[in-house]
């Protein structure tokens, strides 16, 4: 093959491999919001706080339909100690910023002694989970991103659609909605 034929072949392969990324970008775009808001500070971005796992409280302030699925951040209130299982996330990346209160995170084998001002950031695919320390009120801000199905996972949650499903069929919950649970909380579960 000739050098020049050989250039032109390449030159038409990789503008047939990028054009679907750049025809999904382009509709991804499509369905951002175009213009900028502010949510108040205790307030949600939709007027309807979520309240789960022993009544933490979540205030969407970017929502999934904000970003064409970006990202998904939201503040939660929390008065009790606990949190979530450890899990992964297949395609998001998740991070926490402590707002008041004090927090233990694990990401991956590292565990981290989280204070107001502090940044935890857990890449897609490691493990992770996090818990509220001592008594009183805590904040965290919490992001993912991409958005995935995170924010309707949590809105059903709420809705008490787990009450009285087996610890099975939470795990397929879980796993339809992007993630899975691989180990226990760092110290009290909540549900």
């Amino acid at each position: 093959m000739k050098r020049s034929s050989f250039i032109k072949l390449g030159l038409a392969f990789s503008s047939l491999v990028a054009a679907p990324s750049a025809m999904y970008g382009k509709l991804k775009n499509s369905r951002q919001k175009k213009e900028g808001f502010k949510v108040d500070a205790g307030k949600d971005r939709f007027g309807r706080n979520i309240t789960i796992f022993d009544g933490d409280t979540f205030f969407t302030k970017v929502s999934g339909k904000d970003t064409g699925d970006g990202m998904f951040v939201f503040e939660s209130s929390r008065t009790k100690e606990g949190g979530p299982i450890l899990h992964t996330h297949y395609d998001q990346d998740e991070w926490w910023y402590i707002l008041e209160g004090n927090f233990l995170v694990k990401v991956g084998d590292k565990t981290y002694e989280a204070k107001p001002g502090d940044f935890i950031f857990g890449p897609r695919g490691v493990p992770h989970t996090f818990a509220k320390l001592g008594n009183g009120l805590a904040r965290v801000i919490i992001g993912f991103q991409p958005a995935g199905k995170m924010e309707e996972y949590f809105v059903k949650i709420a809705a008490g659609i787990t009450k009285n499903m087996s610890e099975s069929e939470r795990d397929e919950m879980r796993k339809a909605h992007g993630f899975e649970r691989v180990g226990p909380p760092i110290n009290q579960l909540k549900q």
